[in-house]
């Protein structure tokens, strides 16, 4: 008899200073340093990528300003509060952003822009701005533009920590099937932070993907009995997997905070979903992609029966303003489930 779990039995509750500490970067890029980035040759951008974050990483004492961040006052400082690293996939920008982490001082944060935006969903803002307070260093992977109450509110939260001598670096979300893979996001990001913009080094990271990993190719599947088997297989060896339908996931991810959907993870070793099926309703795409964020930073494989998850999202979601969101999870579950 094997043994198995399910997500849906799991309730983990929201707790502030769980979330807070949860702010760290993924297991994966736990060793992340400056030296061992291998920058591929030929794209210069990447060595320079590499030596300006190093640069901005070590310097331990915050921005010295004279009057307000937003006045017309004279700022004194070696370098910018903020660097934004623009790029396709696989070119190390959140090896760069964990390496610019690990070797920071002080107080800091890591988490990707959903991670951040659920922290103020959890908390509030008042009191989200007042845990983040007094970091050294926070880093954004994965900034987003696609929602402008999420930007603005984003905006503002980093203006005051800017302030108060916090300095940030931030990643885009551009994958390499975007137009001019992410050439523009610079600029659109530039715009749609308004009043941080000069406040911010613009970096661009060229080059292709070292996975090798595009959007392109397809999830594997499992027939029902074979997804069976492998459950028990797994469990046989010792691994603990949880086994759901892939409709009860999906109830059950509405009823979690997204910002605790890493704690339904803890000690997992595979995950199994039976009955995959095309996704028509929105807000049940975009939790998915929020969970299958925190699967992919914990690299749990994923197996399945049904539909390719790859192929999940319907109608003209991939088309649609959330086009960068699923095109990342796409990749993201293709990864997870040929693995």
């Amino acid at each position: 008899m094997t043994s198995t779990i399910s997500l849906v039995e799991r309730h983990p509750t929201l707790d502030a200073g769980s979330i807070v500490s949860s702010l760290v970067p993924p297991p994966q890029f736990v060793e992340a340093r400056f030296d061992n980035y291998i920058p591929n040759p030929d794209f210069p951008s990447q060595e320079e990528a590499r030596h300006i974050l190093e640069e901005f990483a070590s310097k331990n004492t915050s921005v010295i300003k004279q009057g307000k961040l937003f006045g017309r006052t004279k700022k004194v400082e070696e370098f910018p509060p903020g660097v934004y690293l623009d790029g396709g996939f696989g070119v190390g920008k959140t090896h760069l952003l964990a390496a610019s982490w690990n070797i920071a001082s002080g107080k800091k944060y890591f988490g990707t822009f959903l991670q951040y935006t659920s922290l103020v969903g959890a908390l509030g803002y008042v009191k989200a701005v007042e845990a983040l307070k007094g970091a050294s260093l926070i880093c954004i992977d994965e900034f987003e533009l696609d929602d402008p109450g999420d930007t603005m509110m984003m905006t503002r939260m980093l203006g005051e920590l800017v302030a108060g001598g916090t300095r940030i670096a931030a990643t885009s979300n551009t994958p390499p099937a975007a137009l001019g893979e992410g050439r523009f996001a610079a600029a659109d990001f530039l715009r749609e932070i308004q009043a941080l913009a000069s406040n911010f080094r613009t970096l661009r990271i060229d080059g292709t993907d070292y996975r090798q990993r595009t959007a392109e190719g397809v999830s594997r599947v499992l027939s029902s009995s074979e997804l069976t088997s492998a459950v028990e297989s797994k469990s046989n060896e010792g691994l603990t997997v949880s086994s759901d339908s892939f409709d009860s996931l999906l109830a059950h991810l509405a009823t979690v905070h997204p910002s605790v959907y890493v704690r339904l993870l803890e000690g997992l070793d595979v995950i199994a979903l039976s009955d995959v099926h095309v996704i028509v309703n929105q807000t049940d795409a975009l939790r998915l992609v929020a969970f299958i964020d925190r699967v992919y930073d914990a690299q749990i494989p994923i197996i399945a029966s049904g539909s390719p998850l790859s192929e999940v999202f319907g109608g003209d979601m991939i088309h649609g303003g959330y086009r960068k969101k699923y095109l990342r999870c796409v990749s993201r579950l293709i990864a997870l489930t040929n693995s």
